[in-house]
């Protein structure tokens, strides 16, 4: 009944020709992304609807906890890693291949982007994502208002842990879905489980850097954008896009999306962190300043410690203790004045370059390259 479901909501998608329009770019991202996140939203909630249903045959309150679960992963989100994995697929099959055998596999990344997300938003102590409470924050209110007994901060961080382990399973039972021989769906998994352990290895940095920040550096944090973003947003996708298309893993192809998928990954996390520090709460759905008030080493707090002079740094060492929202400003203020934020701005336009030069010459469908080239910009240049 679940493989029903999904194949009928695939069979949705198809690839459409480009639009009319003076920007290729725009008329292939026009064409194709709309099409393709309606697919990827279809075959989640069809999934999703199957296995909240099965939850909830256990107990009434396990329904209530899987739809919340399925509500994490239905809350909006820009779908960017099912994108980047479809054109990774699109980019080795051609424009002909119809996306519906491949589709439940390229859903699977949102599961995976969730599980990510809600335990990343623990661990922050995050109170928002994309303009919600997070789910350790919803499930803590939940507590409160039924009068349960115990700590409900404790509880709702609890609730979300497991939410976040659910979603990973899911992932796990819709990749299996795809309709694909055996022995290519086992070098797709292979692919996926190195994104997963690169981006635990992200983490565990990301976390360490926070409570080492004396020995940290530019380079570590750029190691974490490395494997805590590039590898699990950009790159790993692209290559399981490929992957699902049976690409020969030591042809240039892949070659070309490892370069480029490293260059757009590493431009996107640094665009998060000017967005941590001066992105509108209304646009990015979390407060601005966070990484601020934690005192996160990214690699703009880093590169601001290294161009600061010593009244700066002074400034700059109280990062991590900042609280109030004017103290946050005059702080965000003092890490433009180092030059550090035009410093990130211009990283993010050598990385995007580097990028689109791995196209150049890699043996990948044109509307594939166009479409790649597009996504290199609008990845790196978002608000949100």
């Amino acid at each position: 009944m679940a493989n029903d479901a999904v194949a009928g909501n695939a069979l949705r998608v198809a690839p459409a020709q480009p639009e009319a329009t003076d920007d290729p770019v725009r008329g292939v991202l026009a064409a194709f992304t709309k099409d393709l996140v309606k697919g990827v939203d279809d075959t989640l909630a069809a999934f999703l609807a199957t296995e909240v249903d099965s939850l909830t045959e256990i107990d009434a309150a396990m329904g209530g906890f899987a739809a919340t679960a399925r509500d994490a992963v239905l809350a909006g989100g820009k779908r960017v890693r099912p994108t980047f994995a479809y054109w990774g697929w699109r980019g080795v099959i051609g424009g002909e291949a119809a996306v519906q055998d491949v589709l439940p596999a390229l859903s699977a990344l949102e599961l995976l982007h969730t599980f990510a997300l809600v335990h990343d938003d623990v661990m922050d102590a995050s109170d928002t994502r994309r303009g919600l409470p997070t789910a350790h924050r919803a499930a803590a209110a939940r507590h409160r208002a039924a009068g349960h007994a115990g700590d409900p901060d404790r509880y709702g961080e609890a609730v979300a842990v497991l939410i976040g382990d659910l979603c990973m399973v899911w992932a796990d039972r819709l990749m299996a879905h795809a309709a694909l021989p055996a022995d290519r769906l086992l070098d797709v998994r292979r692919c996926y489980d190195q994104m997963r352990v690169e981006t635990v290895a992200g983490q565990f940095l990301d976390i360490l850097g926070e409570h080492d920040a004396a020995n940290w550096s530019v380079d570590r944090a750029l190691r974490v954008a490395r494997y805590k973003t590039a590898s699990y947003t950009v790159q790993r996708p692209l290559l399981f896009g490929a992957c699902l298309a049976g690409a020969d893993a030591d042809g240039p192809l892949i070659a070309a999306y490892t370069r480029y998928g490293l260059a757009v990954g590493e431009a996107f996390q640094l665009r998060d962190d000017l967005l941590g520090v001066y992105g509108d709460p209304e646009t990015t759905g979390k407060p601005a300043g966070d990484d601020l008030r934690t005192g996160k080493p990214t690699a703009l707090l880093m590169l601001a410690r290294q161009l600061a002079d010593p009244a700066q740094r002074r400034a700059l060492d109280r990062a991590g203790t900042v609280t109030g929202d004017r103290e946050v400003a005059r702080l965000a203020d003092l890490v433009r004045d180092t030059g550090a934020a035009a410093r990130v701005e211009r990283m993010i336009s050598e990385r995007v370059t580097e990028a689109l030069s791995a196209l150049d010459t890699a043996p990948i469908d044109e509307t594939a390259r166009t479409a790649l080239t597009g996504l290199a910009t609008a990845a790196t240049a978002r608000r949100s």
